[in-house]
């Protein structure tokens, strides 16, 4: 909207400058998942053995056991602040851990958890060397949320500050890894960073300006779905896009229904003809597209008369 400064969405931008960071991440947890599949089985044979009449404690433990590792298998989690994988390591580990803990104690377990030991074992042992890398990357991208987080409420140039000298030591951290995930995913973030600088710090300038963009997609989501149910169509119609700094804007503030009536502010009617002198450039522009795709022969010989036109001597 004119007047209103760029503020770039901070999630956009910890997505966007950790995308190598969490490809790494989502591919180590899907080689972790491919080494765990066979929870299913020891379900079953849990669900048998309790059928039979045998011991009903003893299977209702191996099946919660199971019950956990299928939740940790299931859950996604959220990027690019949460890590899936990391998520799921550490959750089968602190189940193979709990599993070791009984053994100890225990001196030896049933059959059922016996076999989810051994197969958690075997796939956090094969895939070991994919995790630390992962993990080191990810706590640079942490680092940064932090900072942007601002919870001890910097000012805009201070937040510049301690992200620059984040961003410092990023590179020379990504100059010295010896990983290539941890130097290909530290200077991907770093170069994304430059791109998104200049709409970074807006929201730590305005209190009115939020970090992210959820609020103002919920916005237009709603415009879509009142319009939608208003015209029957599935997408949004073409206009929004032409007219939607009006259509959006007069929509959202007829719907909060002011007691005392809207105010127009001062001036209000020389920037409103200005602004409709703006969507009609607009409309005319797309006319035009769609005069060419009717006809695109008709077009082209408009536009080469009226070059001709301006040839010839006046």
């Amino acid at each position: 909207m004119r007047g209103v400064p760029h503020q770039a969405c901070h999630f956009h931008y910890l997505r966007e400058a950790a995308k190598p960071i969490y490809e790494a991440d989502r591919h180590a947890k899907k080689e972790l998942k491919k080494r765990v599949h066979g929870v299913r089985p020891i379900e079953r044979a849990a669900e048998q053995e309790e059928g039979a009449g045998q011991d009903d404690d003893e299977a209702e433990i191996v099946r919660g056991y199971c019950a956990a590792v299928r939740s940790a298998l299931t859950d996604d989690g959220l990027p690019p602040l949460t890590a899936p994988g990391l998520k799921l390591h550490q959750r089968l580990s602190r189940i193979a851990a709990s599993l070791d803990h009984v053994a100890a104690l225990a001196g030896e377990l049933p059959g059922g958890l016996k076999r989810l030991r051994h197969l958690l074992r075997r796939g956090l042992e094969e895939t070991a060397s994919l995790w630390p890398p992962v993990r080191e990357a990810y706590k640079w991208v942490k680092r940064v949320s932090r900072v942007l987080k601002n919870e001890a409420a910097l000012s805009a140039r201070e937040v510049r500050k301690c992200l620059t000298g984040l961003l410092a030591r990023m590179r020379q951290a990504a100059a010295t890894a010896c990983e290539p995930l941890v130097r290909d995913g530290l200077r991907h973030f770093a170069k994304v960073s430059k791109s998104y600088w200049p709409g970074l710090f807006r929201c730590y300038v305005s209190s009115d300006l939020p970090r992210t963009n959820n609020d103002l997609e919920h916005l237009f989501g709603s415009h879509r779905y009142h319009e939608r149910r208003a015209s029957g169509r599935r997408r949004a119609s073409p206009g929004l896009v032409v007219m939607g700094s009006a259509r959006l804007v007069s929509g959202l503030a007829t719907r909060l229904r002011p007691k005392e009536g809207l105010q127009l502010s001062p001036g209000y009617v020389a920037r409103w003809r200005e602004l409709r002198g703006e969507l009609e450039r607009r409309r005319e522009s797309r006319r035009k597209q769609r005069r060419f795709r009717h006809d695109p022969d008709a077009y082209l010989a408009d536009l080469e008369k009226q070059c001709l036109q301006l040839s010839l001597p006046s």
